[in-house]
């Protein structure tokens, strides 16, 4: 259908779960994608997997809490495909836990992977697309950013910060024609519902069941959102909250 046809999307994170999905159908829709992630095996794999399809992407080895990395990587993919009109701020870790028992260092780490990264993404790409005069920020929040859940103060604090820099750097870059939207999953079947399932005691069926459609959502919902905001069919969205959670919030 070509709907992203001849952009350039960069996606942190694109070597698993949601990443990977919208990596896979941005490619398949058209753009030209870099894959970036710490894990270079499931990068490569990914990159591999959309080139087998007939899509193109290359792989850039990132850690998206290094400014040192963001001042590599997107001179590279600059270099390798373009200005990027698609900055898809997936990258993030996701933990569990009782506030007096979160340890000051594992707060930092998941506070400079989950806000610092997005932060730097913006940083060091938007300058490029307020140049062109167009772009198309999203970033991966999630439910726990919109309401409250017993266990998760550091992940939610993170994802909330997430949703409201979305909405301020909306407001710094819309004359600039650079949109900002975030994505607001519930449980998606990835990696990290398998971890949230293990840490709270929980079946599959019974983290399925906390949906009021029935189930968790699968990467691909994920991925579909995705290629609507970096497509023009979203011109009009900047600042928006897009929210993917089977009913979860409403309940």
């Amino acid at each position: 259908m070509n709907r992203v046809d001849g952009k350039i999307a960069l996606i942190t994170g694109g070597g698993n779960g949601i990443g990977r999905a919208a990596a896979a159908h941005l490619a398949a829709e058209g753009a030209q994608v870099a894959v970036t992630d710490v894990d270079e095996e499931a990068g490569t794999e990914a990159v591999d997997h959309i080139t087998e399809a007939g899509g193109e992407a290359a792989f850039f080895k990132h850690d998206v809490a290094s400014e040192a990395d963001w001042k590599r990587v997107v001179p590279a993919v600059r270099d390798t495909f373009g200005v990027p009109d698609v900055l898809v701020n997936n990258a993030g870790i996701y933990r569990i836990q009782p506030i007096d028992e979160i340890e000051v260092e594992d707060w930092q780490e998941l506070m400079d992977i989950n806000v610092t990264g997005v932060f730097l993404g913006l940083k060091h790409c938007t300058p490029l697309m307020r140049e062109q005069g167009a772009g198309s920020v999203i970033n991966l929040s999630s439910v726990a950013g919109l309401i409250g859940l017993s266990g998760h103060s550091c992940y939610g604090a993170s994802k909330g910060a997430v949703r409201t820099m979305t909405k301020d750097a909306a407001m710094e870059l819309a004359e600039a024609g650079v949109r900002v939207n975030s994505i607001h999953p519930a449980y998606i079947d990835t990696q990290m519902a398998d971890y949230g399932a293990e840490t709270q005691g929980a079946t599959k069926d019974e983290l399925d069941a906390m949906h009021p459609i029935g189930h968790m959502g699968e990467p691909e919902d994920v991925a579909y959102a995705v290629v609507y905001l970096a497509s023009d069919e979203s011109k009009f969205m900047t600042g928006s909250e897009l929210v993917l959670d089977g009913g979860f919030t409403a309940q």
